[in-house]
């Protein structure tokens, strides 16, 4: 019988010591042949006597020596084999393997029958022989068995470790040529999943009594699974299914039914901290175990191990963390009912710090909520358990949805969207998760509020209530099945069962997966019987007698919940639209295109006020982000345009109506678009025209204007539109129904205005004359009221300039119409002569409204005569260019001298300047064309120049503009458009202008000539210069309205180029806090865009502002929140680090404690880096005077905290000592501050003493004065001797108050020191001397009493 065969650490380890008898007890290698000195021919025979061997012999003839040494040599040098020699080893040993395993279950099932026969028969020497020879039998095919596993896995390693290399060294396998590789029939894919699978083969049979122990060899088992998982971190390898398989049946089985359970979780977490892709086979390895054998041992310990695991370890290991969690992701997939089981392992490491793990266990509980509590089998009691442990679940991942870290909140939702999705939310917490939904829309992250949105979305594409949510209907249909319930409750039924009427609270209890099959049945026959009128606003009158009967008592009141869950659900979704309007102009393109989802979602379930705010989505079009520009056009198509022509004529038709100005540009420019692409179609088109016809029963007025705005909005991109209805244009816009909605006159004009040249020719030539007549009747007619006369005037006089041949004569003749009925009563052949010399009283003698007619004629037909010459400036050189090109093509034609001639000629000409310049002669007629407009500062006379001094003088009389405010209103818009026409002109009125901006009572006045402002900014750049302060004072006027127009104003010529940056920039800061929301929102687009432009202006601007706004009074809040949205504009690190440097040297130029905490505040806001934050700690000397200040600490803290976590060691180290360092000297400079402060306030003290005593001296002098006044001169005063002795007595207790408190003896004074020379005097004089040695001892004390005025 041949040595046992040992599993070794090492392939090289079978040769060990050939010498040593210990390897007489296992099989070793004894002759190793030198495969390297064989020829490929000698090496081929070698193979093919190996293959010879094994195949003729019996199976365990590996265990012979001779042969097992030769195959031994083979393998070990199997890597430098031919592919012809591998093929014929591998399948020889792998056919043997495959033969053995059949035998060796043969062989212990008859093994099996003689024991159970030798206990029968005892003592018998002939089945002791034969049970010895079975037993020698069973130790050869285990021998075998274990050689034939070991040298096949110890192949395929070699091998996978050779694809390995040359996957890294592709330039290897070149040497050998595709002849080759064609004649060798060597795949070792296919050889590898074959060998693999005859591995986990082997492992079904009963190794047990192989090996005859209860669990096989643990050397095999160790050897089989180190091996199989090892051949895990090939992610080659994992893509083949029949390996991959192979595999996790290896594992699986080693695992679960050998016991083998501790050994493989620690390597297979090992391997699933280091490689992201064993993830998913490793979770099948644990689910095919589980599935096979009923033993879910693998998944519980792998759940422990984790479970056990430190949280404060998948900090550090982020990546392991990550797959650890996708593992149980994966897990709980597979096998929920047991994951949930075990859950309570896990349900710790939600207070870790990792959020990956975080996410992951958030999975897992979506996961076993979706899967582990499907069945419906059981008993009562192990149902309601595992409620239970369902709403724990649940309540837990609410929870988890105000996560602190943004990943976990966003993925809470995923997770609860994917609930939604497989209806695994009961109607009871249905609300409950929309309220957490609505709340995460204002969110801080992008990616929470992104998850948010598709949470709703997903909510209202699974809710459980109804294809129809107006909450109309439901407050409609829940009133009547309230009244049916009131009726069925009060018809016999016991009074008690009113207590069983669902709350809010019981429909979200760990029954609610039950009531919820129940009210989704419910709910289902509901809306299935209900009828229509009951869905719609027209049949909320129903009576009560139309309500369908469900049933008996308690489906009525699951109903009237389930309706009452709708109608909160409904009413939910329709308080978050302001908030859905606030996120289409979020920064984030993801936040819009969602929204735009879920408002299109919302409006597919009629939510109420969803119609509203998708209209808001129009403005958008403009956006440059194309993302956010598809989703709007994809949108608009979806809702407005697939339909039949009609509907979408109407859609487009409502739209027109309306929408604003701003969402008419916006409908303008989509509808362009879709007209070019062709998605408005020509039926669309010609459903339009019959609406504007009256071709469609039921069409109104304001329908037919709303059908030809689309049709003129279509013309923008395709002239041709028009062409066709020429006259039903003119007979529609201008006709009848023009009275009924005069606004339709005004589209009939912008109609005309897009009509093509030859549309125009055939228009002028067939009703030219009528249209006309017509449109005069518009502008000087009586028909219409003031509000739409000025826009239709306006449209009608700048039709006349677009289609007119010689628009100036018709002009001047509604001009001179205008001004006679104006001036009808009061000669207007004089005022025509001589209009500048009339006094202003003679507005008294004519009507207000006529005048302010006159004045908007005049100025509008000023201004488009000003168009009309530069637009026939343009025509001119286009006509010239077209000119000079033929000329060009007419000199190459001439002969080559005469062409160099002509140039010299021209050459010479152009040089000494006196060539014929045809540009500037256009240039010049083309400014004396503009000034005779106005013709300021000439002594001619012209129709607009006759009304321009009059209406200056005319906007200068105040009091008469603030009695008629219609009259200032158009007076300033004409002076305005005057202004801009002639510069003269501007330059005398300016003044007037900003004084009328500046004191106007008229919020339209300010408005509008702020918008005037910004017009003659951009004609006349050097006049306005001078007063740009006075424009930025337009910010913080007292109207929305005009701090609005400013904003955009202003928006407008910085962001040109037009006006520059200057000083006064901090106003426009100040706008973003602005208690209108829209002026807010203005001015930070405004500084958006600024930081987009060159190096980023605000970077310059920022250390100015902060000196302009530190000395406003402004508050705190406002300030701070101004400076965190500039400073985050500032995007590049080497600002950064220079802002760093600019803000610390403002510390030393300021001296005030409010500065210094707003220039720190504006530290802490920076990005720091690491050259940044060095920057700042050797700018200790600039700063460090107010670190005293302990607001000013507390930013410095925040700075270093936030500093710290990115900092490196070395540089941590110095954050460190930066900390201890200005610590230091906040306790120093403190200390500092409290002493001075305490001595200043002593010195007041001391001062105030001091100024009481010698006010009381004052006070006794006065009373001796008055004394000896009082007296004769030889009498002397009764009161001398009692003020010296109360003055004395006054000395001597502040001397004694002295004494004690500073513990310093004075010297007693003597007679001599306080009296005076004997001079021969009267009473008042001794009085005098006695007061002298008063003031002498108060002059002795004055020191120490210092003491004891503050012991005082």
């Amino acid at each position: 019988m041949a040595p046992s065969f040992i599993f070794p650490q090492t392939l090289e380890a079978l040769e060990g010591d050939r010498d040593s008898s210990d390897d007489d007890s296992h099989l070793t290698v004894q002759t190793l042949t030198p495969l390297s000195s064989l020829s490929p021919a000698d090496l081929e025979e070698f193979v093919k006597g190996v293959s010879f061997d094994l195949s003729d012999k019996e199976l365990f003839s590996i265990e012979e020596q001779h042969i097992f040494d030769r195959v031994y040599s083979l393998v070990k040098a199997f890597s430098s084999l031919p592919p012809a020699c591998k093929f014929n080893l591998t399948d020889s040993l792998r056919s043997n393997l495959s033969v053995l395993l059949p035998n060796v279950g043969s062989l212990l099932r008859r093994a099996s029958l003689n024991r159970s026969g030798n206990e029968e028969i005892e003592g018998s020497d002939d089945e002791e022989n034969k049970e010895s020879s079975v037993g020698d039998r069973v130790a050869s095919h285990r021998n075998a068995f274990k050689i034939y596993t070991f040298f096949l896995v110890h192949i395929a390693l070699i091998e996978e470790a050779s694809s390995n290399c040359n996957l890294i060294h592709p330039s290897k396998v070149a040497v050998s040529s595709r002849k080759k590789q064609l004649v060798n029939s060597w795949n070792w894919e296919l050889q590898r999943g074959r060998v693999l699978n005859l591995i986990a083969n082997s492992l079904e049979i009963n190794l047990s009594s192989l090996f005859g122990s209860s669990d096989p060899d643990e050397n095999y088992l160790s050897f089989i699974v180190k091996n199989a998982l090892s051949m895990f971190e090939n992610s080659a390898l994992l893509k083949h299914s029949d390996s991959k398989d192979a595999l996790c049946r290896i594992v699986g089985t080693c695992a679960t039914k050998y016991h083998y359970v501790a050994q493989a979780c620690a390597s297979i977490l090992h391997l699933i901290h280091k490689y992201d892709y064993v993830v998913i086979p490793l979770a099948d390895a644990v689910s095919v175990a589980e599935k096979k054998y009923s033993d879910g041992s693998l998944a519980t310990s792998l759940v422990r191990e984790v479970g056990r695991t430190n949280p404060k370890d998948y900090v550090k290991d982020t990546v392991g963390a990550e797959n650890v969690g996708r593992f149980l992701v994966e897990v709980a997939d597979r096998m929920p009912k047991l994951i949930s089981t075990n859950i309570g392992l896990l349900v710790p490491h939600f207070g870790g710090e990792s959020y990956k793990i975080r996410n992951a266990l958030v999975g897992v509980l979506g996961k076993l909520v979706i899967k582990a509590f499907n069945d419906v089998e059981g008993e009562i009691s192990s149902k309601s358990i595992r409620l239970r442990t369902k709403q724990a679940m649940l309540e837990i991942l609410l929870e988890r949805c105000r996560d602190v870290s943004a990943y976990t909140r966003s993925r809470v939702l995923q997770v609860w969207a994917e609930l939604c999705e497989e209806n695994s939310v009961s109607i009871g917490l249905w609300n409950e998760v929309v309220a957490v939904a609505t709340g995460r829309l204002e969110d801080k992250s992008a990616i929470v509020r992104k998850s948010a949105l598709n949470l709703l979305i997903m909510m209202l594409q699974h809710n459980p209530f109804g294809p129809q949510l107006r909450a109309a209907s439901f407050s409609a249909t829940l009133e009547q099945y309230r009244k049916k319930l009131l009726g069925l409750e009060t018809k016999g039924q016991p009074e008690n069962d009113l207590d069983r009427i669902p709350s809010d609270n019981e429909n979200s209890c760990g029954d609610g997966e039950v009531e919820n099959e129940v009210n989704e049945d419910i709910t289902k026959k509901h809306n299935d019987s209900l009828p229509d009128s009951l869905l719609s606003e027209e049949g909320l009158d129903c009576r009560d007698n139309c309500v369908p009967d469900f049933g008996n008592l308690e489906q009525t009141r699951t109903l009237v919940a389930s309706l009452e869950a709708g109608l909160r659900f409904s009413n939910f979704l329709s308080a978050i639209m302001p908030t859905l309007v606030q996120l289409m102009s979020s920064s984030s393109a993801t936040d819009v295109e969602n929204t735009i989802l879920l408002l299109m979602r919302c409006r597919q379930f009629q939510i109420d006020g969803s119609e509203d705010c998708l209209r808001k989505m129009l403005p958008l079009v403009f956006s440059l982000d194309k993302s956010i520009y598809e989703a709007v056009e994809n949108a608009f198509i979806t809702i407005y345009i697939r339909k039949n022509p009609i509907e979408s004529a109407k859609n487009l038709i409502n739209l027109a109506v309306d929408s604003n100005i701003g969402d008419l540009a916006a409908l303008e420019s989509i509808v362009g678009a879709l007209v070019s692409k062709g998605d408005i179609t020509s039926a669309m088109i010609s459903a339009l025209w019959d609406f504007f016809c009256f071709n469609i029963n039921g069409t109104k007025a304001e329908q037919s204007r709303g059908a030809l705005s689309i049709l003129c909005m279509a013309a923008k991109s395709f002239s041709g539109v028009l062409s066709a209805h020429l006259q039903d244009i003119v007979d529609i816009g201008f006709g009848r129904w023009a009275k009924v909605d005069p606004l339709l006159a005004r589209t009939a004009c912008i109609a005309l205005q897009r009509l093509s040249d030859e549309d125009r020719k055939r228009l002028l030539s067939s009703n030219g004359g009528r249209l006309f007549d017509i449109l005069e009747s518009l502008i000087n007619g009586p028909g219409l009221s003031d509000k739409m006369w000025y826009a239709a005037a306006e449209k009608a006089i700048s039709t006349i300039y677009v289609i007119h041949p010689t628009p100036e004569t018709i002009a001047a003749g509604l001009v001179k119409r205008s001004l006679s009925s104006v001036f009808r009563n009061s000669q207007t052949q004089e005022m025509q002569n001589d209009i500048d010399t009339i006094d202003c009283s003679i507005i008294t003698t004519v009507p207000a409204k006529g005048l302010s007619r006159y004045l908007f004629v005049a100025s509008h037909v000023a201004m488009n005569q000003l168009v009309y010459i530069e637009s026939s400036v343009r025509e001119i050189q286009k006509e010239r260019r077209k000119k000079d090109n033929i000329g060009v093509e007419s000199v190459r034609s001439t002969t080559k001298e005469t062409s160099t001639d002509t140039q010299k000629d021209s050459g010479i000409n152009a040089e000494l300047g006196v060539a014929p310049s045809e540009d500037a002669v256009i240039d010049s007629l083309s400014e004396r064309a503009e000034k005779e407009i106005i013709c300021g500062g000439s002594t001619e006379k012209n129709l607009i120049g006759q009304c321009a001094p009059f209406l200056s003088k005319l906007c200068r009389n105040f009091n008469l503009m603030r009695k008629y405010p219609e009259l200032q209103a158009s007076g300033m818009l004409a002076l305005c458009q005057f202004m801009i026409i002639d510069a003269d002109f501007c330059a005398a009125n300016l003044q007037l202008l900003f004084t009328v901006v500046e004191g106007s009572p008229s919020d339209t006045v300010r408005s509008n000539c702020t918008i005037a402002l910004g017009d003659l900014a951009v004609r006349f750049p050097n006049l306005l210069e001078p007063w740009t302060e006075n424009m930025y004072t337009r910010l913080r006027d007292r109207s929305a309205t005009v701090r609005k127009n400013a904003v955009l104003v202003l928006s407008h010529l910085i962001l040109n180029d037009m006006m520059k940056v200057k000083g006064y920039i901090n106003e426009m800061t100040i706008c973003l806090e602005d208690e209108d929301e829209r002026i807010s929102s203005l001015a930070k687009l405004f500084f958006n865009e600024l930081s987009k432009k060159g190096a980023n202006p605000i970077y310059n601007l920022l250390p100015d502002i902060l000196g302009r706004l530190s000395s406003q009074n402004l508050k705190e809040e406002a300030f701070c929140n101004i400076m965190h949205f500039l400073i985050g504009s500032i995007k590049k690190d080497k600002q950064m680090e220079s802002l760093v440097e600019k803000l610390c040297n403002r510390f030393s130029g300021v001296s005030d404690g409010k500065q210094w905490e707003y220039i720190s505040y504006c530290l802490s806001q920076l990005t720091f880096t690491e050259k940044s934050m060095r920057r700042l700690i050797e700018s200790f000397k600039t700063y460090e005077h107010v670190l005293s200040n302990g607001t000013v600490m507390d930013h410095f803290r925040n700075i270093i905290n936030k500093a710290k976590k990115f900092a490196k060691p070395e540089l941590k180290s110095c954050i460190e000592e930066f900390e201890e360092k200005i610590n230091r000297f906040h306790i120093e400079k403190r200390d500092q501050e409290a002493t001075a402060q305490n001595a200043q306030a002593h010195q007041e003290k001391v001062d105030s003493l001091e100024g009481i005593v010698a006010a009381k001296r004052d006070e006794d002098s006065v009373e001796s004065d008055i004394a000896e006044e009082g007296t004769d001169g030889e009498v002397t005063d009764m009161s001398t001797s009692d003020m010296t002795e109360l003055s004395g007595t006054r000395s001597e207790e502040v001397k004694s108050e002295s004494i004690s408190a500073s513990g310093v003896t004075e010297p007693e004074l003597d007679d001599d020191e306080i009296q005076s020379p004997c001079i021969p005097s009267r009473g008042a004089p001794n009085s005098r001397v006695k007061k002298s040695s008063v003031q002498a001892k108060n002059g002795a004390i004055s020191t120490s009493s210092r003491g004891a005025t503050r012991s005082r």
